[in-house]
């Protein structure tokens, strides 16, 4: 039963992040860049939905809490960053580019980081 919980969140955590890159990779070729609904949108469903997928990690096992630090931090910059410049008619170039590589940072922690198998 919580593992069925587990799946869907983190189904759901996959489609937030999916959501924010997609409403960065659109935009890639614009002269300029904004922050859309879809990356706020994305971004908002990723970070809640990885508190939640957390909170039942910690009542079946015992998670990675180095993995978890991570990729809160990540996340956490990522929310504060996009909510903050939602208003704004567009964004830095540099800023741009940030969101894009934290987004695709916090995608590779998520992946490549897994535990050893001994």
């Amino acid at each position: 039963r919580m593992e069925t919980l587990r799946l869907v969140l983190l189904f759901l955590h996959i489609l937030g992040y999916a959501a924010l890159l997609g409403g960065l990779l659109i935009q890639v070729r614009e002269p300029e860049q904004k922050v859309n609904s879809l990356m706020r949108d994305g971004v908002g469903t990723a970070f809640i939905t990885g508190l939640l997928v957390v909170g039942v990690l910690e009542s079946i096992g015992s998670p990675d809490h180095a993995k978890i630090g991570v990729k809160f931090a990540i996340g956490l910059v990522l929310l504060v960053l996009v909510m903050a410049n939602m208003r704004k008619p567009s964004i830095p170039r540099g800023l741009y580019f940030g969101l894009l590589a934290l987004t695709v940072i916090n995608i590779c922690v998520a992946v490549f980081w897994s535990p050893v198998h001994a």
